[in-house]
């Protein structure tokens, strides 16, 4: 029933903001204008279209909200307009009110807000889907007089992201069993990983340590900063971190005021996305500007800043290994690579012609080598890549559909900042390296290095080790001992059996020869 009223508030809310007007406004059919204007009348459609559709997606809630905010770094797919306005999705959602803040916050620390702040901004300087920011001092402690972010969960969250999951896992359940492409395209273990990350992002002392990972990771590249966080400050509803001071990374022309290398700025952002998805298989999945700051201070000028560690993806030892080498053969154009890896995998069926796959992949990633950012669109290649899949019937993989947004949100970015980038030679170079360093000689080395503790107290321990297996399992050997013999006395009666019988059957044929002969004589 709770699906039901959730379908129907969609639908209301779609109706409500002339979405629907929106969708068919975007043909040019005459026949489909006329239905526009006829589906127009009687509802107050004045307000620009950018507008309706944010304002749409905010009353819905925080899974639209996001799928606008990854929309909104594609302004290569969306009009002007309509990306300016689902921007203020990234931090400029309306906030809930600072007096919910400060109940939350004095809840969570069990003492008035005073004693934990010295200052305190009621007024956030970011709101979005999940939660709100506010400035603030610390009072006492260690970090007195520190300078923080507060980031505050909104209230009642999880009721309206359960409603929504429930309405995504039924309707995956319908693909499932009426499409034709439902199994291979695996919604429900899709709507699956979408459910861990969104419970994940409301537990802030979860986020908080995955920003504390990202930070011990990302330290010795110095290409990015990533808040301090004040574990005696934090909590599921609050946390608190390090205030960070930037620009944030939309503002191309303020960038390049104040100095900064925005070429330069693009290439770093592959480095670091390609380090945190390959070497540390741990990265940042929720890149849109309203995340990503650039630093001034002169002591970082021109590092990016981290912010909003809510979802992160991780990627296996498999997982990287694979889509490195998958990488590295594409940047190659090694297409019949690609190709084996696809079968080598599972992704395909196993019976899949080689060479036809690898036809179809060239056919698709062929025309957009050595092009700039601004001459491609990685949406379109996917989207191309996705109807092969279904010819060759590919298995989607569901641990990979964060780094496929991520990757979305980076080339958007990417193209914002250095339309002329070349995306694949700047990360060919990189991907080179890290296959070298996986599987040549010095990987080797680190893993011998790093299981040699264990080697060093195994190996005093084996010769009583051995000693105890003997004497504690005699009989148990010998029984292992009898089975093996009998096996063998079976194996070879049989082997005689058959030697004999090739015997019989050779003197036999020589016989009927020699009696044949002897008639014919």
């Amino acid at each position: 029933m709770s699906r039901l009223f959730r379908g129907a508030f969609i639908v209301w809310v779609v109706l409500r903001y002339g979405l629907d007007e929106l969708v068919l406004s975007s043909f040019q059919r005459p026949g489909l204008r006329l239905l526009t204007r006829l589906v127009s009348v009687g509802r107050d459609l004045r307000s620009p279209r950018g507008q309706r559709l944010r304002e749409a997606l905010e009353r819905l809630g925080p899974i639209f909200v996001k799928f606008g905010q990854v929309l909104s770094t594609r302004r290569d797919l969306l009009p002007p307009d309509i990306a300016d306005e689902l921007a203020r999705l990234q931090d400029r959602v309306p906030p809930f009110p600072s007096t919910v803040a400060v109940a939350t916050i004095e809840r969570a620390f069990g003492k008035p807000l005073d004693e934990v702040f010295s200052s305190f901004d009621q007024v956030p300087v970011a709101s979005a889907s999940i939660a709100q920011v506010h400035f603030a001092i610390l009072r006492g402690g260690r970090h007195q007089g520190r300078e923080v972010a507060v980031k505050v969960l909104r209230p009642n969250m999880l009721p309206v992201i359960e409603k929504d999951l429930s309405l995504m896992r039924m309707m995956a359940g319908w693909l499932e069993r009426l499409s034709s492409d439902g199994k291979r395209l695996k919604p429900r273990e899709v709507v699956g990983e979408f459910d861990k990350y969104l419970h994940d992002e409301l537990d802030l002392v979860r986020e908080a340590s995955n920003a504390a990972q990202l930070r011990r990771n990302m330290q010795g590249l110095d290409l990015v900063l990533i808040p301090e966080m004040f574990w005696d400050y934090c909590h599921t509803e609050v946390m608190v971190m390090e205030r960070m001071h930037g620009l944030p990374i939309n503002r191309v022309e303020e960038l390049r005021r104040h100095g900064v290398d925005i070429a330069r700025l693009a290439r770093d952002g592959v480095t670091i996305f390609f380090t945190q998805v390959f070497r540390d298989g741990f990265f940042h999945a929720d890149m849109h500007p309203g995340n990503i700051q650039v630093s001034v201070d002169p002591a970082t000028f021109g590092r990016y800043i981290s912010l909003d560690f809510g979802i992160v993806g991780t990627l296996t030892e498999f997982d990287k290994e694979y889509l490195a080498q998958n990488f590295t053969a594409f940047f190659r154009r090694d297409y019949k690579r690609v190709a084996e890896l696809h079968v080598e995998s599972g992704w395909v069926p196993a019976n899949t012609r080689i060479d036809e796959l690898e036809s179809a992949i060239r056919a698709v990633c062929e025309p957009y080598f050595d092009r700039p950012l601004k001459e491609i669109s990685l949406g379109l290649v996917l989207m191309r890549l996705f109807q092969t899949s279904r010819r060759f019937h590919v298995e989607i993989q569901p641990q990979l559909v964060l780094l496929q947004k991520t990757l979305l949100n980076i080339e958007g970015l990417g193209r914002d900042l250095d339309p002329d980038l070349d995306l694949w030679n700047t990360a060919k170079p990189f991907l080179e390296k890290w296959m070298v360093e996986q599987l040549g000689p010095q990987k080797l080395l680190e893993q011998l290095k790093a299981e040699a503790p264990q080697y060093a107290k195994l190996l005093p321990a084996l010769p009583r080790l051995l000693h105890d297996y003997l004497q504690h399992r005699p009989e148990a050997m010998r029984r292992e001992l009898d089975e093996l013999l009998l096996e063998q006395r079976r194996t070879n009666r049989l082997l005689q059996g058959i030697v004999w019988g090739g015997v019989g059957f050779l003197l036999g044929l020589l016989l009927m020869q020699v009696l044949v002969r002897v008639r014919l004589w």
